[in-house]
């Protein structure tokens, strides 16, 4: 039997929280997704249109670099992917990770976490963009989660 991975980046430090829940909860391997760069407030300051994220977001093809790639990916069956979600979907970053590790052939699940937005298009989006990965399933977290809630769906997600 594989082993599972939570990998996860985190701008604010919501995901992180959630992320180290997760993995507790499963007993799994964890895998922050650090950018070479952090981000800064003045990055992700909302709604301005000249903020790092922003001017990032709107080039699709943008790869943000990472600090390291998981260096053993053939051991896991099972990946739950976290992130914070940035104009509707997936920050850039994501891309990155998943270009630069091997996810197919795993049961990806999707976490996000959102005050406002669904999980939905972010799934959409990383589906249509990877159409070889099996993502399974997605769910939004806001950024007061409980820990019931978190169960529920790693409960579900284990079937």
């Amino acid at each position: 039997m594989g082993k599972t991975l939570v990998a996860y980046f985190s701008a604010t430090g919501a995901t992180r929280r959630l992320a180290e829940r997760i993995a507790n909860t499963l007993n799994a391997d964890i895998f922050e997704i650090e950018p070479v760069s952090r981000y800064t407030e003045e990055d992700l300051k909302w709604p301005s249109r000249n903020n790092r994220s922003c001017i990032e977001m709107k080039n699709k093809n943008f790869r943000p670099c990472i600090q390291k790639k998981v260096q053993n990916t053939e051991e896991y069956d099972k990946v739950f992917l976290g992130f914070p979600v940035w104009y509707f979907t997936a920050p850039t970053i994501i891309n990155t990770f998943i270009e630069e590790n091997n996810l197919v052939g795993k049961d990806t699940y999707v976490f996000v976490t959102s005050g406002v937005n669904s999980v939905d298009k972010s799934f959409k989006d990383l589906q249509k963009a990877y159409p070889n990965i099996n993502f399974i399933s997605g769910k939004r977290f806001s950024g007061a989660f409980y820990p019931k809630e978190v169960f529920n769906w790693l409960s579900e997600s284990a079937n």
